[in-house]
């Protein structure tokens, strides 16, 4: 019978969610919506090889037109996504890139189903 619980026990130290304050700073981890290109290999030698060719400066674009294995090849342009459109695991890497230019690009990769990706971010909002 007196074993009651106090309720004033709090072990998380009254912090409350972590992430209000990039919520409210700037819009880098806001975006509902990202314009996106990839890179994509089904072999992971091909993929190294396009790796190479990025970290030797060539842009992105043409990298994307040599060794991109997707229909589109329009210098791997996917155009304007949205959040829950895209391969959840491709998603989650692109939406935290930082959106960067085709001749100095920050990219990122990813494997998912269809192969390996190099995925870069051109704008965000």
């Amino acid at each position: 019978m007196g074993k009651d619980k106090k309720s004033g026990d709090k072990s998380s130290g009254g912090k409350g969610k972590g992430g209000d304050k990039e919520a409210s700073g700037g819009k880098s981890k806001g975006a509902q919506s990202i314009n996106v290109r990839h890179i994509l290999c089904e072999k992971h030698s091909k993929k190294e090889e396009a790796l190479a060719k990025l970290n030797e400066g060539v842009k992105f674009d043409e990298v994307a037109r040599t060794f991109s294995e997707d229909k589109a090849r329009q210098g791997g342009a996917l155009g304007w996504k949205t959040k829950g459109s895209l391969d959840p695991a491709f998603e989650e890497v692109a939406f935290a890139l930082e959106a960067s230019t085709t001749s100095a690009p920050k990219f990122a990769e990813v494997k998912t189903g269809f192969g390996y990706h190099i995925i870069m971010v051109e704008g965000r909002k």
